[in-house]
């Protein structure tokens, strides 16, 4: 079960300050540890096919497949398109295409690039896959580009007999793997190593069936094998092995347990922390999920068995995440069948349960492609941030609305800029101790913690504050209990959830009402604006009573009206307060320091056609004064005069807000849903 807890306070309870970078800038990340990758996808450049295989080098991300041509964010297939085959080269940080280009080609048959690597000290860029030249130079399957002048290097020559899928490369050795049985006319059963310029080694690990991945072990003893083969030098070992980087002899072989004989490895990753693997397979009994191994010895150190064939996996501080299309992780405790699938998944290197809270999403891919979504991923840093690069066959981003995007996508460190989903299903009860509000929990991608407010009656301050645990696949309903309310009277609440840090606040949820029993001695009303509009001292003549910002500034002014019915004492009541609550839009310049005035509005006006030539005259009396608005997409309350108020009962009530300085103040109006001013009235009994 997901933990709960509640706090019943009449004031939302403090949180913990994001923290700031070296600037002095808030940099809220809103994740909850260990995860440290956002799960928001930034503006990428697109592929109009499959990617295959990335690596990166100082900031710049190479992205190798079957594709013909790249296009900008957003942009429809065969719009805005820049030739590129089947290579092209990214700015980390921007997702912009570099100038570097490259064509990889084949004379006959379907050219493509299957694996990509850099040499250690960033210079050298390999690429493998089913290609005869690049840019017009002839190759075998096999190539190094000169990463600073993004040039072939002619003296890299080397045929190899099939595709290449996999490399890596240390100093002075690159090992290939792939489908390939001879290498410069000499046999190499499916994987091969040549030094950096390009001469065969004398290296073998003969392996009986396709060489998928290859890696080698930080201290540079050992290559980790991975593919769809059952023997390697001889040795029966499936799917995986280790061996010396020195001569291939075998040093660990694994059983047909280890990996079923229905199951490959697709993808290694080696890195200080482990091995890990990325596993496909087909049929029933598979194993398609991850595999920890140790560095030491190379055992297991975990698995996890979710179903949903795994692609690719890479590290990034001490999480594992990793592309595929799981749909069943009911064998960890965790997801049940879905009957659709997640591609994206992170977990501890330490731990594979609970999954973490990262949960980005791409759809499988077009008809016309082999559909399991993601099949690669880098991470790139550039100016401080680091960047994870994500590539395959899918086509939208299922994760933000369904937003087309293919071959490509990326996501930063941060900082987290997207709210969690908006409470719904409220409800509210009266039980014994007051009132009873639940709801279930919301969700958010990246953070699994998640804080909720709730609102009595249109209030600024939260009447209490409950955290609660929840994922996608689990959503525990929520509850907080109004121990303060009185007889009688009518309440409604709403809920906003927020991340971590309060980097993210959803907007409020729909309203809950309930009447308490008992005589009342107090009731509070609350009435939404009926009319609003903003005039612009700029231009004159213009009207903005549709729009869903309203405006206050005193020079270059701009000035706001609001109207709103309001309703008569009940029986025996008398008014006892009244506020005016508006809320600041999310725009950068949205608040403001300077004080604003709210003026009886004593002329006529309509929200249609209202101007600033046509404003109507104001009152010279004030109303309520607001001492600034510090804060963007937050909600403020004026105290207004009662016997102002109480004198419109029955009928309308117009104000207007004015200003005095010279920094705009920008609201939400009544057209903004639910967000626009609101008046609160409360009456009790004499």
């Amino acid at each position: 079960m997901a933990a709960v807890t509640a706090v019943t306070a009449l004031t939302a309870t403090a949180l913990v300050a994001p923290a700031l970078t070296q600037g002095g800038v808030p940099r809220a990340q809103a994740l909850t540890a260990p995860v440290a990758m956002t799960a928001d996808d930034l503006p990428t450049w697109q592929t109009n096919g499959v990617v295959w295989a990335m690596a990166q080098s100082d900031g710049v991300v190479f992205a190798g497949g079957t594709f013909s041509a790249i296009r900008p964010p957003g942009a429809d297939p065969g719009t805005g398109e820049q030739q590129a085959v089947n290579f092209a080269a990214f700015d980390a940080a921007t997702g912009a295409p570099t100038d570097c280009r490259l064509n990889f080609t084949v004379g006959s048959g379907t050219a493509t690039v299957r694996a990509l690597t850099v040499s250690p000290d960033g210079k050298t860029l390999y690429a493998g896959g089913n290609f005869a030249a690049v840019n017009g130079t002839h190759v075998s399957r096999v190539a190094a580009i000169d990463i600073a002048t993004c040039k072939v290097k002619p003296d890299f020559s080397v045929s190899v007999s099939s595709t290449v899928h996999a490399l890596a490369a240390t100093d002075d050795t690159v090992y290939l793997g792939g489908d390939f049985t001879s290498v410069e006319g000499q046999s190499r059963g499916k994987f091969a190593a040549l030094s950096t310029s390009g001469q065969l080694r004398s290296w073998k690990a003969d392996a009986d069936l396709t060489g998928r991945a290859v890696e080698v072990t930080p201290d540079g003893k050992s290559v980790v094998l991975g593919g769809d083969f059952t023997r390697v030098r001889g040795t029966s070992s499936r799917a995986l092995a280790v061996v010396e980087a020195s001569s291939g002899a075998i040093k660990r072989a694994y059983g047909s347990t280890f990996v079923p004989r229905n199951s490959v490895v697709k993808g290694l990753y080696v890195d200080e922390t482990g091995i890990y693997t990325a596993n496909e397979g087909t049929g029933g009994g598979v194993f398609d999920g991850r595999i920890a191994l140790n560095l030491s010895d190379f055992s297991q150190r975990w698995r996890d068995t979710c179903l949903g064939a795994t692609q690719d996996v890479t590290v990034y501080k001490n999480v594992l995440y990793s592309s595929s299309h799981a749909h069943n992780c009911s064998s960890m405790g965790q997801f049940g069948e879905l009957y659709e699938r997640q591609h994206l998944l992170a977990e501890s290197v330490n731990d594979p349960t609970p999954l973490l809270s990262w949960f980005p999403d791409t759809d499988d891919g077009p008809l016309n492609v082999e559909q399991v979504g993601p099949r690669a991923m880098v991470v790139s840093s550039r100016g401080g941030t680091d960047y994870m690069w994500v590539g395959g066959a899918f086509s939208r981003i299922t994760s933000n609305g369904n937003r087309p995007q293919q071959g490509l996508v990326r996501f930063a460190n941060g900082p987290d800029t997207r709210d969690p989903t908006v409470p719904s299903g409220v409800n509210a009860a009266n039980v014994t101790s007051g009132v009873r509000v639940t709801w279930p929990a919301s969700t958010d991608l990246d953070d699994r913690t998640l804080t909720y407010r709730v609102y009595r009656n249109g209030g600024s301050e939260p009447v209490g504050t409950v955290r609660a645990n929840s994922t996608f696949w689990d959503r525990p309903t929520v509850g907080f209990t109004d121990t303060t309310v009185k007889p009688g009277t009518d309440y409604t609440y709403r809920i906003t959830a927020s991340d971590a840090d309060d980097a993210n606040t959803s907007a409020r949820s729909e309203g809950a009402t309930v009447r308490t029993p008992g005589t009342p001695t107090e009731t509070t009303v609350e009435r939404e604006a009926t009319a609003d509009a903003y005039v612009n001292g700029a231009s004159t003549g213009s009207t903005y009573g549709t729009h869903q910002q309203l405006a206050v500034r005193g020079s270059s002014p701009y000035e706001s009206y609001v109207r709103f019915n309001v309703p008569s004492a009940p029986s025996g009541m008398v008014l006892d307060s009244a506020r005016l609550t508006v809320t600041t839009s999310n725009d950068s310049y949205a608040a403001t320091s300077d004080a604003i005035s709210v003026r009886p509005v004593t002329g006529s006006w309509s929200e249609s056609s209202v101007t600033y030539a046509s404003r109507p005259s104001l009152g010279s009396t004030t109303l309520g004064t607001l001492n600034g608005a510090p804060e963007r997409n937050t909600a403020y309350d004026i105290p207004l005069s009662k016997s102002a108020v109480g004198d419109a009962a029955g009928g309308s009530f117009d104000v207007a807000l004015t200003s005095t300085g010279s920094d705009s103040l920008w609201l939400l109006a009544r057209e903004s849903g639910g967000t626009g001013p609101k008046l609160t009235l409360t009456f009790r009994k004499p």
